[in-house]
């Protein structure tokens, strides 16, 4: 089974991942800063369903046979580089209207969903996880060094996975603290357009990034 010492050399892996700004800090900080907590951690627990599901499919070994197809690889990069750039697109428009309404529906996957809808930020969370190859990628190439010869690879990949939910879930909570602390000063209307600008063009340089395959 996984020894203590493994789980310890795998968080520590999955923790410097996880302090590193990118899409995922982006999207959790500008939906908290706009006040809507709900959306926020839905936004958080789908990221962090997505990355149990890549933790699955990796222990089954369905993720490495994804990296080795090019074709299907090419169609999950293009798929998920046309929807972050769909939605950092709404998000810099937003960022251009003075409308507080209209700031507030960029990004939402539904007209029907409330600004602070937890299951639209669920939806969004985890579709934005879900579209990155990048995150099966990393966990083809890590996942399997700390599994033991021997160990159930399911229950050994799912434990892996739970570790860097965990650590993600706490850094997830000093991201919304932190928002919440400055919301009177983001949620004002310049403040706003100027975090949907910052955070459209975040997601739209990842969705290139993506595309192009770097």
């Amino acid at each position: 089974m996984i020894t203590v010492n493994v789980l310890c050399s795998f968080a520590l892996v999955v923790g410097l991942l996880t302090l590193t700004p990118g899409l995922d800090t982006a999207l959790i900080l500008r939906t908290a800063a706009l006040g809507h907590r709900r959306r926020a951690w839905g936004v958080v627990l789908g990221i962090q369903t997505g990355t149990l599901v890549w933790g699955v499919l990796t222990s089954l070994g369905v993720t490495a046979l994804l990296t080795a197809s090019h074709l299907a690889y090419d169609v999950l990069r293009w798929a998920g580089a046309a929807y972050l750039v769909w939605m950092g697109i709404r998000l810099l428009l937003a960022g251009r209207r003075s409308s507080a309404d209209a700031a507030e529906s960029a990004g939402a996957p539904a007209a029907a969903d409330s600004p602070d809808s937890f299951p639209g930020g669920w939806r969004q969370g985890t579709v934005t996880n879900l579209l990155n190859p990048k995150m099966g990628a990393f966990y083809v190439a890590v996942l399997p060094q700390f599994i033991p010869p021997g160990a159930p690879h399911l229950l050994a990949g799912v434990l892996l996975a739970g570790v860097h939910i965990l650590l993600a879930i706490v850094w997830s909570c000093a991201l919304i603290g932190f928002a919440h602390a400055l919301r009177s000063r983001l949620q004002r209307p310049s403040a706003r357009r100027f975090l949907d600008r910052i955070t459209g063009t975040v997601v739209v340089g990842f969705g290139f990034r993506i595309a192009l395959g770097d």
